[in-house]
């Protein structure tokens, strides 16, 4: 069965922390990886997925980094899943009502999709719909909310002091 990745995960803390850097600063991979405890190889796989989608920009050299590629508000959650997962519907139909012993032997019999697939493709959809109406400026709000302030204030203080 295929599931979201860990990468989403990773990609949406990222994300969140890049909205916040003060305008024309970065974060190196790994200043990311250490922040969120992964490793540097692992999150780099998931930066440079988010960078060709160009939801991020990534900066070249010995000061280079990450930032958003675009303002916060025009980034969805969809985006970043699409970008480290795929588009592909989760759901993969194998036609196993032709298998077994109540298969037809009539082609035609299955001229119509399953209707299983049907309502698990439409459940898919609806899922990336409501991803899509979410932003990471959302992501931001609710940190300010859900975020305790010894949490908060020691994130910042990593962040300045690693930002380029």
């Amino acid at each position: 069965m295929r599931r979201m990745s860990d990468g989403v995960e990773a990609g949406l803390h990222c994300m969140l922390v890049l909205a916040g850097l003060r305008d024309g600063k970065v974060l190196s991979g790994k200043s990311l990886a250490e922040l969120h405890g992964v490793s540097e190889s692992y999150l780099l796989k998931h930066l440079r997925a988010l960078t060709a989608s160009e939801l991020l920009e990534a900066l070249p050299g010995p000061r280079g980094g990450f930032r958003l590629g675009r303002p916060a508000a025009s980034i969805t959650l969809l985006d970043i899943v699409e970008a480290i997962d795929g588009a592909r519907p989760f759901f993969v139909c194998r036609e196993i009502r032709r298998r077994g012993p109540g298969k037809a032997s009539d082609p035609c019999v299955y001229s119509t999709d399953c209707f299983i697939k049907t309502r698990m493709l439409a459940a898919d959809q609806d899922w990336r719909n409501a991803l899509s109406h979410q932003t990471v400026a959302d992501l931001v709000s609710d940190s300010e909310k859900f975020i305790d302030d010894h949490n908060k204030q020691a994130v910042a203080r990593f962040v300045d002091e690693q930002a380029r």
